[in-house]
């Protein structure tokens, strides 16, 4: 039945030039039959930029159109979207699971970004005001993330004209050569740090969803723990979606026919039950 079905996806950037989702009519197969839809993070940008009506224009959008197509939407933040809702996390499949969009691994929310310098900086101003016992309190970390993240203005993301987003996009994402071996590390870092989270804060969660870092993947840790990353609905990678049923999670491809995004390949089944 279709509430027994919780998909989980990420990292859609609508909006955005970069984005292969160009109209959410494209999503409506991801949707269909969906008892409960978790976006988790980066759903689109809604920091200051030079088009305030084109990111008005597409948070309504989005807001309108997930409920309609699906069951039940829970929108968590990302470091793009950080005032789309209140939500930064999700316990799923009673503690099993916890999804959140992964930012929060890193102290300066982007590494490879030419603003990690300043978002540091923020960040290590306002743990630096908390009491001794206040910086391991994860929903007040949360909420630190969001508001230096909410604060960082639109790049790339808000330049409407093709030619001038790609230049753009290049820019931000490859020169100097150096962003983009720190991109590699932020990738090596990830499944460990993001288990190394869900051990201290969610230590019952079997198995731990993120996104933000574009690269879709599976790894089993020592620990035991599973880290799924969702990848994003951006070149060059693509995405999982991850399918909840009754004592089972399914991690899918993410394929597009026919300028429509659909449930594609499974390229995981895990049992959801206690350890």
């Amino acid at each position: 039945m279709a509430d027994e079905l919780t998909r989980i996806f990420s990292d859609l950037h609508f909006g955005d030039r970069a984005s292969r989702v160009h109209r959410l009519e494209q999503l409506r197969p991801l949707c269909d039959g969906v008892g409960r839809l978790v976006l988790n993070g980066d759903t689109l940008d809604t920091r200051p930029g030079p088009a305030p009506q084109h990111t008005a224009e597409c948070r309504a959008a989005v807001l309108e159109f997930f409920p309609r197509e699906a069951g039940a939407v829970t929108y968590v933040t990302g470091n793009h979207d950080a005032d789309l809702s209140e939500t930064h996390s999700v316990d799923l499949a009673g503690g099993l699971i916890f999804a959140t969009h992964g930012d929060i691994i890193f102290d300066n929310i982007v590494p490879w970004s030419r603003d990690a310098t300043v978002i540091g900086e923020q960040i290590a101003a306002r743990l630096q005001g908390l009491s001794p016992s206040e910086p391991d309190d994860l929903e007040r970390r949360f909420r630190i993330w969001r508001q230096v993240a909410g604060s960082i203005p639109q790049r790339h993301q808000a330049e409407r004209q093709g030619s001038k987003h790609a230049l753009r996009y290049l820019a931000d994402t490859l020169w100097p050569p150096t962003r983009f071996l720190r991109i590699l590390r932020a990738w090596q870092v990830e499944p460990g740090r993001i288990a190394a989270l869900a051990r201290r804060h969610r230590p019952q969660a079997k198995f731990v969803v993120a996104g933000h870092l574009h690269r879709p993947g599976v790894w089993r840790q020592p620990s035991g723990t599973v880290v799924i990353n969702t990848g994003s609905f951006c070149p060059p990678l693509g995405g999982y979606a991850i399918d909840l049923w009754p004592g089972r999670l399914v991690v899918r491809q993410i394929d597009r026919r026919g300028g429509e995004f659909h449930p594609g390949e499974v390229v995981g089944e895990f049992p959801l039950a206690e350890r």
